[in-house]
């Protein structure tokens, strides 16, 4: 069995995490940059190309001088573990649950947080030990959805993911999420401010 309760250390009271979603490293430095001087910091770096690794290696090298650390995303393959963890990835994100991924990220010595969108899926996810998931595609999910899972999986803590934003982030930490990830959102100045109100709220 896998067990990822160590995310609850890495977010800490944070609220919020970012997501750096095909940037190039110049501009996910410098977005990281933004996150972490908001008081967001975790950040996630999705390894879908050569360039987003080299991003990521960028990126984690950046946040161990402050003492942070950064994951991997849309890590759905074992050659993608391998590449977070050379890259200096501290945990990895996927946007299903692959049991092969989860115990492959927990054997390289990074937790895992797979996404799940259906009962069965959480469930499975327990059967392995999981007490972290991400809800994917929380847009499309709702917040009711969170509402109605916690009935049957009362120990499960939620990240939700996909279509979130300073506007909607609220009502989905209201409705039992522990953490939010936002990604565009960070780019877009007229939102910095209710993100940063955001973190005040909830530290």
């Amino acid at each position: 069995m896998t067990d990822n309760s160590s995310f609850s250390e890495l977010f800490g009271d944070v609220r919020l995490m970012a997501i750096l979603r095909g940037m190039g490293v110049e501009r996910s430095l410098a977005v990281a940059t933004t996150a972490w001087d908001l008081g967001i910091t975790a950040v996630e770096v999705p390894v879908q190309t050569p360039a987003d690794v080299e991003a990521l290696r960028v990126v984690a090298e950046a946040a161990a001088s402050r003492g942070l650390q950064v994951g991997a995303g849309t890590v759905v393959t074992p050659e993608h573990v391998r590449q977070a963890k050379d890259a200096g990835a501290a945990f990895t994100v996927s946007p299903g649950f692959d049991v092969e991924i989860v115990r492959a990220s927990h054997a390289a010595g990074m937790p895992a947080l797979p996404g799940v969108a259906t009962p069965g899926e959480v469930q499975q996810a327990v059967k392995e030990g999981l007490s972290w998931l991400k809800a994917f595609p929380a847009s499309l999910l709702g917040t009711g959805w969170f509402g109605a899972i916690r009935g049957p999986f009362p120990q499960v803590t939620f990240v939700a993911t996909g279509g979130m934003d300073a506007a909607s982030a609220p009502a989905f930490l209201q409705a039992g999420v522990r953490v939010v990830a936002v990604g565009s959102a960070l780019e877009d100045p007229a939102q910095l401010p209710a993100l940063a109100q955001l973190l005040a709220a909830q530290g």
